[in-house]
């Protein structure tokens, strides 16, 4: 019932023709409501000779055809990218990237620790949100301590999101409590996210999606953790632990079984320089990618409006 069908009169339109021209009719279908196709059937077309549309269709077909391989080019380059983001992130956790500065300063040969080697030795160092009865939405109020979930993570952007809680339940929940340089991890659905906390976060809590770490930096650097249980290899790892299960789910026991490569900090810090280095070209190159896919859908519609103006 959600779908009309038009049969064009063949004597008079080429089904190609009024299949491209459907494109660009300019139909305000704004509101989330039923259109009737009388509403529809009012809006008038040109129709040129036959002839003319089959110029007309074999012109877009052949601009069409340029853009399509444009766009597939350009997809292309995107998984490239995806390839060689992870090929960074593998050779800088094999201490390849750093290798000839960690022989130049005579620094130990990298080894692998748990998460719990890692952390600050205090309670609730390595913490999971609260339960979900105990953070429920009408816990929820204007303003006060902020609740970090997903859409921080996934976003990678902590100012985004504003579910708060006043200051007693924020007393309640206070083991679930964040603080600068704390590390965020997502642990549903779009699982392995991580989100670094700036020096200037709002206080606030976890809520039951996310998981927070606190390092001890004297041992290992937010970010090169971020680097290292973001790629990959990592993964690979987490996803052997859920036993054949749909990876939309990382647990704390799945974290604490985790083996964790580890550096010298002065090296930890040559390696988070040198995979940003790397990754901020393909930034770069990615936004232009984007940006072109962008102009080549726009592209698109101009083409087809050219073509029922009569200028192709």
């Amino acid at each position: 019932s959600a779908m009309k069908i038009l049969t064009p009169v063949t004597e008079l339109v080429l089904p190609k023709y009024i299949y491209y021209r459907i494109q660009i009719i300019q139909f305000d279908h704004s509101t989330h409501k039923r259109y009737w196709i009388q509403q529809y059937s009012k809006i008038r077309v040109s129709i040129p000779p036959i002839p003319e549309q089959e110029r007309i269709v074999a012109r877009i077909e052949e601009l069409f055809s340029q853009l399509d391989a444009g766009v597939e080019t350009l997809k292309k380059t995107k998984a490239q990218l995806a390839v060689y983001r992870q090929a960074v992130l593998k050779e800088a956790f094999e201490g390849r990237l750093t290798q000839a500065f960690r022989e130049e300063n005579g620094l130990p040969d990298w080894k692998t620790i748990s998460i719990t080697q890692a952390i600050v030795q205090r309670k609730n160092a390595l913490k999971a949100g609260p339960f979900g009865s105990a953070l429920k939405k009408e816990c929820y109020v204007p303003s006060g301590y902020k609740v970090y979930g997903q859409e921080q993570v996934i976003a990678n952007n902590e100012n985004i999101g504003n579910y708060y809680i006043d200051e007693e339940k924020y007393q309640e929940l206070i083991s679930c409590a964040i603080a600068p340089h704390d590390i965020l991890i997502s642990l549903v659905g779009t699982v392995g996210k991580v989100l670094v906390l700036s020096d200037n976060c709002l206080p606030g809590i976890v809520n039951p999606r996310l998981i927070k770490v606190t390092l001890d930096e004297k041992i290992m650097m937010p970010y090169f953790f971020k680097y290292y249980f973001e790629s990959a290899y990592s993964k690979s790892l987490y996803k052997k632990k859920a036993h054949g299960a749909t990876m939309d789910v990382l647990n704390m026991g799945m974290i604490k079984e985790l083996p964790f490569p580890l550096c010298d900090i002065q090296e930890q810090g040559q390696v988070i320089k040198e995979i940003e280095s790397r990754l901020s070209v393909c930034d770069s190159i990615e936004q232009t990618v984007d940006t072109a896919l962008q102009q080549a859908e726009a592209m698109r519609q101009s083409i087809l409006k050219d073509a029922f103006e009569g200028r192709l």
